[in-house]
């Protein structure tokens, strides 16, 4: 088998690397060596898996937030106290949690159509899918398509006089 000698700049450019990309490459001077060397084969590596902090941490979410869904999340936590306000949402794992006009929703984030992340509209109460516009009402009912199909709602239940939230489904 023959072998085929690139420069660095045809190599890049077969890579579909833009000009302003080789130009960083290209600026990186004599740190770089062609890569025609057969010594330059890169080692592999392990990723790393990121270290937490010893002993518990408080995330503010109890539970199962994976399988069978049931965890309670802390609405006294620094990133669940929004939740009070009407109009607020956060994610948990694959749930999208909302404060829809005075009433906490928890549907599925992956739209039905394509599998993209949803948003909260608070000003409407609904969800809406950034890429291909699908929306969906509170109960997670399709209201404008191209999803045909409902998102998963999650039962919500007020607890602790209304400092914590118990999703389940």
């Amino acid at each position: 088998m023959e072998e085929i000698q690139l420069s660095r700049g045809q190599f890049l450019r077969q890579l579909g690397m833009s000009s302003a990309a080789l130009m960083s490459f290209y600026c990186l001077g004599t740190s770089m060596t062609a890569c025609t060397s057969a010594s330059d084969d890169p080692t592999p590596t392990t990723p790393t898996t990121p270290t937490t902090p010893a002993g518990n941490v408080d995330t503010g979410i109890t539970g199962s937030t994976t399988g069978t869904i049931d965890f309670t999340i802390d609405l006294t936590h620094k990133d669940f106290k929004k939740l009070k306000t009407e109009g607020e949402f956060t994610y948990v794992a694959d749930i999208i949690i909302a404060n829809a006009k005075g009433t906490i929703v928890a549907l599925s984030k992956i739209c039905t159509h394509q599998g993209s992340t949803i948003d909260f509209r608070g000003g409407t109460g609904d969800f809406k899918c950034p890429n291909h516009g699908s929306e969906f009402t509170s109960t997670g009912k399709v209201q404008k398509d191209p999803a045909v199909k409902a998102l998963q709602a999650y039962k919500v239940e007020s607890l602790n006089s209304g400092n914590s939230l118990k999703i389940t489904g």
